[in-house]
């Protein structure tokens, strides 16, 4: 990123100190959930609070008491054991719910732990104990003063008849103390009651000022709004919806047509249906398996209607009384005598005046029981009117005037309550005009993120190679084959990159088997005959002494040393291989995460090859390309990734592809076979090994599981073994010790082992071309690009090669039968990328997901390919044009993606 990015992120932080604790919340609640049953797998959390309060305080935050607290319980919490780990979690959230607001249940934590809040702060009381109607003034001078969103330094200006309708906003708190006289600015006004009409949209603030004001105006905590009813809030909190802003982006899943209530004698059976009326009568009665039954009789006058309810919980009895009005939505059938009757309805009761649950469209929102979405369709009914029209339309003028698309405030109110007769089809699906916009923007600032990063990278001075014909022609005479018109090509567009004095970002992406290493190596040696040093960082141990194998083979006699980097093998060896590293007598150094060590330095590292990148995080990439003084970058793999999630994600990569096998490479004939078929898939194997070829056998888990009825490994080679005997087995997982590992490879690549049992860690890197069968079992239990994978390690010699996959259907969803299928129809990775990108998402396809953090939460890159085109377009261009976003008519982005996106696109930060 360039320094005005830089100098932009900072403003935002410094504009939003509170925000950087917020951080804190998700990891505490993961902490607490189910008793502190999670509380052993939160590792690094000390390091987590640590940079959470040092970030507030470079943001602006002062040294209360409570910040100090918060710093010196991460300083200790690492080296505490178990049971003061969980001590200390209560100290936290009680300092944590000091400073920023948070949810009830960690309101609850803190009260427990005795140090919570105290009357005397200022900041807002606990839930529990905080009155519904009204917030009291709190004082900026007050230690204990929360750390929340910044607000304009600029006084208010005057009442306009533009105004919103609503509170203002939240007191500001300074990184100073406010004088005395500045106290009564700081208490919220009573309520203004609710608005007879919504707020008017208002027109795009012109001064920085006025944004600010509004984008602090809607960060006010659900907490500090008056006349919010706990239990809908609540519904929002402990679903991370803290602010006003973030409860306007929680949008419906589904909308229900109110605006025309059938009388109960019009319902159709077999239709769905809405219909409204009194409570007649409330039964309890018993079904013949004995489990409870509730029957609810409803007139309107003209018809009768019943509700019925199997193994109701008892509260929902509770919800009925008689001569109660009531709405009722559900599927119509036709009951005993032709009565009317409704199956499991969706019920609420209804009351005067209220135009957010009748007479409308109403939306339906995901997660919340239907007797709990009245209150919350009030709450969002009252944040749309009061808060959306203040909300700062971030895409410039220019963009929305092009691309047809609608303000934010006006998509955000037609999505949670649409007009009548909007398209409730098309919104479901996400396909409506108001979807339209907030998808466009979403991927908009994603692309403007990429679109910043790479002009950066192109202004850096990087390492300009020698790279011409010569050279290239060099660094390919080392390899024993000649290379494919696809390697070929990627290997021009590499050497090209790093002929230039700037930067090389470039993604290579193959499909398995395709010669991804030996583009990697000849590159490798532009670099190596440049003078500098590579780094080449694998996943596995397991494929990193492959590559560090495969590398000094075709290297020997050059005098171009190869050292393989581990972490496990330690002692004297290691300290050599590190030394030589240091010292720069090793030109290639081959590694995992043992490559980020401190003690592994370099004396001159021009080249970062990253295999299989998306398995390592971003910070680990980002601190090997920090060993050198900005060293040319190439990530590469095996796994096809769509256009889409390669536009979204790396499009500030360079990237090429290899789009074809090398000679010699056989197609896999794919099978599908149900558990009750698993013979047919053992004769196949055993005509294989008796033809002398060789059989991997993968199994889901290591060992077996008492919370798992999936087989395993361990089981599962005494079981082949005792089947496919005389042939010898040997057992391959990731909890073998390094050299274990090396020593069942090393049997099974020379054909002393016959069939090898093993879990995944045979995904990548495993080259044994006379292995022809791969059978996997519980391959419903597999992701797409994993089977794919698998699959790759096969069919890498002459002989015709065979995936086996037996799956368990009757605990198979229909998701996974979908997958099966693809398999078995294709062999062309990039398709099958396709697939899983549709059944999965991009977050769980790139391993986002794994962080906490969900990538895009509007738009869908299989569904939404073509806003993508167009987003990327539109922020590129704007780039080019205005690389600094110093335009006056870009500063709502340039601040946007300061402050409101740069968390979100944290992930694209780093190649």
């Amino acid at each position: 990123m360039n320094e005005r990015g830089e100098d932009l992120l900072q403003e935002g932080a410094r504009e939003s100190p509170g925000r950087q604790l917020e951080a804190l919340v998700a990891p505490l609640r993961f902490a607490v959930r189910d008793d502190f049953a999670a509380l052993p797998r939160l590792h690094g959390f000390g390091e987590l609070v640590r940079g959470a309060v040092t970030r507030a305080r470079s943001a602006g935050a002062p040294d209360t008491p409570e910040l100090l607290a918060l710093a010196r319980e991460g300083d200790a919490f690492e080296a505490r054991d178990l049971a003061a780990r969980r001590q200390a979690v209560g100290r936290i959230a009680a300092h944590l719910a000091a400073l920023v607001p948070v949810p009830g249940d960690l309101q609850e934590l803190a009260r427990k732990a005795r140090i919570g809040l105290t009357a005397a702060r200022a900041g807002p009381a606990p839930r529990s104990a905080r009155p519904a109607a009204s917030a009291s003034p709190a004082s900026p001078a007050s230690p204990a003063a929360p750390i929340g969103p910044a607000a304009p330094a600029s006084p208010a200006a005057p009442a306009s008849p533009a105004a919103p309708v609503g509170p203002p906003p939240a007191p500001r708190r300074e990184a100073t103390r406010a004088p005395p006289a500045a106290a009564g600015a700081a208490a919220v006004p009573p309520s203004l009651g609710p608005p007879s009409a919504p707020a008017p949209i208002l027109p795009d603030p012109r001064t920085a000022a006025e944004r600010a004001e509004r984008r602090h105006l809607l960060q006010t905590p659900l907490a500090r709004v008056p006349r919010v009813h706990p239990a809908p809030r609540a519904l929002l909190e402990e679903r991370g919806y803290l602010t006003v802003e973030q409860a306007l982006e929680f949008l419906p899943r589904a909308w229900q047509d109110r605006t025309r209530v059938d009388p109960i004698a019009a319902l159709r059976p077999g239709a769905e249906g809405t219909a409204s009326g009194q409570v007649t009568y409330v039964r309890t009665q018993r079904m013949r398996s004995g489990k409870p039954m509730l029957k609810v009789g409803v007139s309107d006058g003209a018809g009768k209607l019943e509700l019925v309810f199997f193994n109701p919980p008892p509260w929902r009895a509770r919800q009925f009384a008689a001569g109660e009005s009531i709405l009722a939505t559900g599927k119509v059938t036709e009951g005993f005598g032709g009565a009317r009757q409704m199956t499991q309805p969706e019920v609420e009761k209804l009351s005067a005046g209220d135009s957010a649950n009748v007479g409308r469209v109403v939306p339906v929102y995901p997660g919340p029981a239907d007797y709990q979405h009245p209150a919350l369709r009030k709450l969002m009914k009252r944040l749309c009117d009061e808060y959306a029209g203040q909300a700062v339309d971030d895409l410039p003028a220019a963009v929305r005037s092009r691309r047809g698309l609608a303000g934010r405030a006006e998509a955000l109110r037609a999505i949670h309550f649409p007009e009548p007769g909007a398209d409730l089809a098309a919104a479901a699906a996400r396909g409506s005009a108001p979807f339209r916009r907030l998808i466009f923007e979403e991927l908009f600032f994603l692309q403007l993120a990429l679109a910043r990063k790479r002009q950066g990278v192109r202004q850096e001075s990087g390492i300009a190679f020698a790279a011409g014909p010569d050279a290239l022609a060099r660094a390919v005479s080392r390899l024993p084959f000649t290379l494919t018109a696809a390697q070929a090509r990627a290997l021009g567009e590499i050497a090209a990159d790093m002929g230039r004095p700037e930067p090389m970002n470039r993604l290579l992406q193959g499909d398995v088997g395709s010669g991804k290493t030996a583009v990697a190596f000849a590159a490798a040696m532009l670099a190596v005959g440049s003078g500098y040093q590579v780094a080449l960082m694998a996943p596995t141990e397991i494929l990193a002494a492959q590559h560090a194998r495969t590398l000094s083979g075709w290297l020997e006699g050059s005098g171009v040393e190869v050292a393989l980097v581990t972490s496990q093998a330690r002692g004297k060896g290691q300290k050599a291989v590190r030394q030589a590293v240091a010292e720069g007598r090793a030109r290639i150094a081959v590694g995992t995460h043992a490559l980020l060590e401190e003690d592994v330095s370099f004396e001159r590292l021009g080249l970062v090859v990253v295999d299989e990148q998306h398995r390592f995080g971003v910070l680990q990439r980002a601190g090997l390309i920090g060993k050198g003084r900005r060293p040319d970058v190439l990530v590469m793999t095996a796994t096809p990734i769509p256009r889409t999630l390669a536009l979204a994600f790396y499009g500030d990569l360079d990237q090429s592809k290899i789009t074809e096998l090398p000679p010699g490479r056989t197609p896999v004939e794919t099978a599908v076979f149900g558990d009750s078929q698993r013979r047919k898939a053992y004769q196949v194997a055993r005509g294989e090994l008796d033809a002398g070829r060789q059989v991997y056998v993968v199994y889901p888990l290591v060992a077996e599981s008492e919370k798992s009825d999936l087989a395993d490994a361990t089981s599962g080679a005494a079981e082949i073994a005792k089947l496919f005997a005389p042939h010898p087995v040997g057992l391959l997982h990731g909890k073998l010790k390094a050299e274990e590992k090396d020593a069942v490879m090393g049997r099974f690549r020379s054909g002393e082992l016959r069939i090898l049992v093993a879990t995944t860690v045979i995904e990548v890197g495993v080259d044994v071309p006379n292995a022809s069968v791969m059978i996997v079992e519980h391959a419903e239990r597999f992701g797409l690009s994993q089977l794919h994978q698998l699959r790759g390690r096969v069919g890498r010699g002459a002989a015709k090669s065979h995936c086996l996959l037996i799956a368990h259907f009757k605990k198979a969803g229909d998701e996974a039968r979908e997958r099966l299928e693809a398999m078995a129809a294709t062999q062309d990775g990039f398709e099958i990328a396709r697939v899983d990108l549709k059944l999965r998402g991009p977050g769980e396809l790139l391993g986002t997901r794994q962080s906490g953090q969900r990538f895009l939460e509007v738009a869908d890159l299989y569904r939404d390919e073509a806003i993508l085109d167009e987003a990327r377009e539109e922020a590129f261009a704007l780039v080019a044009g205005d690389p600094e976003l110093a335009r006056p008519e870009h500063a709502a982005a340039a601040e946007a993606l300061a402050e409101r996106w740069a968390q979100r696109l944290s992930l694209a930060q780093v190649g």
